[in-house]
């Protein structure tokens, strides 16, 4: 079924789309009853033997494989991440086994939200990403963005030139650069395998590294400031999104913001925004009853979340742009 879906046009009426499937699916069966015609029963059982000859000759050596590894099953996948050092496993619970040839499956989206695509030796989170292209915007807005945009209700506010302000974006100039994409900075415990599992699926860390997220580090920073890429960062860190009580709409900030040396030493443009962030959106839609009840060192009094956050916390990279001076 998946299969037959993929050149579906989904902008057409239910009914229309309903016709192609029907037509793809009756394509697709002469060709599944011809298989006895191509390989013969003797033959597939000699192609059987050899698939079995092979695994057992590659599972005896998967102990030796250091390169990067990418697996797309299930099964497979919990089995050979045991074996193999540098493997990462992405699950899709909605497919078959011929799941690069299903619809909605794009293999290098997978590739470049897993880091694993890389033009040298080694991946450079920088040099080596390849921007979304329009599937992949319209997949991960689908997966993604609707769901952000349902709990927080966003609404867009322009002023005009006459200093009226009014809903919408029709107060923001036609004139100048567009198209723009913005390298957002993100916490480097989205980019380590110690989050994943066998069963990791493609969810919205992977989404991230595919729209251009990046570990948080000054190194990083400073490349993309020297190639002119334009950079989102949240000087606070985490902790501009885990208020304690009595500090709503609090700027939290480090006393001596390095961001801004380095900034100036591109001749970058800083660009102060206010949005519905991570603390409005927990307040809003998720659980708006724990930000009365418990902050974190109402926490820190629980024995067993105290024990929780410091396991995690040992785990946890902290994570400051260093001085230039």
């Amino acid at each position: 079924m998946k299969m037959a879906m993929v050149d579906i046009d989904h902008k057409l009426p239910p009914a229309l789309q309903l016709q192609q499937l029907s037509g793809n699916l009756t394509a697709l069966l002469p060709r599944l009853s011809g298989l006895a015609d191509i390989i013969p029963k003797g033959t597939l059982l000699w192609k059987l033997k050899l698939l079995n000859s092979a695994a057992a000759y590659a599972n005896s050596r998967l102990h030796l494989i250091k390169a990067e590894v990418l697996v797309l099953a299930r099964e497979e996948g919990q089995r050979l991440v045991k074996s193999i050092q540098n493997c990462r496993v992405r699950h899709f619970k909605d497919n078959g086994h011929t799941l690069l040839m299903e619809e909605g499956i794009n293999l290098l989206t997978v590739i470049k939200g897993t880091y694993t695509y890389r033009r040298s030796r080694r991946h450079d989170c920088v040099t080596d990403f390849l921007p979304p292209c329009m599937s992949e915007f319209k997949k991960g807005f689908e997966q993604i963005i609707w769901m952000v945009r349902y709990a927080s209700s966003s609404v867009f506010y322009s002023t005009l030139e006459d200093g009226k302000i009014l809903k919408g974006l029709s107060g923001v100039p036609s004139e100048g650069p567009k198209n723009i994409l913005v390298r957002g900075m993100a916490h480097p415990a989205l980019f380590i395998g110690e989050i994943e599992n066998p069963t990791s699926e493609f969810s919205i860390p992977d989404w991230m590294k595919v729209f251009g997220a990046v570990p948080v580090t000054g190194s990083n920073l400073y490349k993309l400031l020297s190639s002119n890429s334009h950079v989102l960062l949240y000087p606070g860190g985490a902790r501009e999104a885990l208020h304690y009580k009595g500090e709503e709409y609090k700027c939290i900030w480090p006393d001596q913001p390095e961001f801004v040396r380095m900034a100036a030493r591109f001749g970058a443009t800083i660009v102060p925004f206010g949005a519905v962030g991570k603390d409005d959106t927990a307040e809003i839609s998720l659980l708006p009853f724990l930000r009365y009840v418990l902050d974190y060192n109402d926490m820190m009094k629980i024995p067993s979340l105290n024990d929780f956050v410091q396991e995690w916390g040992q785990n946890t990279q902290r994570v400051e742009i260093p001085s230039l001076s």
